[in-house]
């Protein structure tokens, strides 16, 4: 039985981490779940959150991601997101304005359309500020 598992985890930007790990803990729909080797497979949505993924040495990173989707298979995982980021990058003040620009947005007449692209934005802006927190 592998004690490890390929990942990849990749945005339009760039591949933000490709090796082998441990284990992963993605934000899902219905809360996180974690990933470890040997994984039934599966095809499935994530949230905008945090991703914890422990490295082959033991050492555990953080990313913030957006809404994406995750393939899980037994000797891989693939994350695909619009953006990941580290949190030591993330602009403390940018992500203010961005949760505030959007909870201002929800409180308008929107379309459902527009209405999901708003929410979306004020779960990434959470999601980057609780990273930036260190929470």
């Amino acid at each position: 039985m592998a004690s490890t598992f390929y990942l990849e985890m990749v945005s339009p930007q760039d591949i933000f981490f490709s090796g082998n790990c441990q284990q992963i803990v993605l934000p899902g729909l219905d809360g996180s779940y974690g990933v470890l080797p040997n994984h039934e497979p599966m095809v499935t949505a994530i949230t905008a959150g945090i991703v914890r993924f422990q490295d082959e040495e033991g050492r555990w990173h953080v990313a913030v991601a957006s809404d994406g989707c995750v393939e899980v298979m037994p000797e891989r995982v693939i994350l695909l997101a619009a953006t990941i980021e580290r949190p030591e990058d993330i602009d403390r003040n940018r992500a203010l304005a961005a949760k505030r620009r959007a909870e201002e947005r929800l409180r308008q007449k929107q379309s459902q359309q527009e209405y999901y692209q708003t929410q979306a934005a004020l779960s990434r802006a959470l999601a980057r500020l609780k990273a930036k927190s260190g929470k």
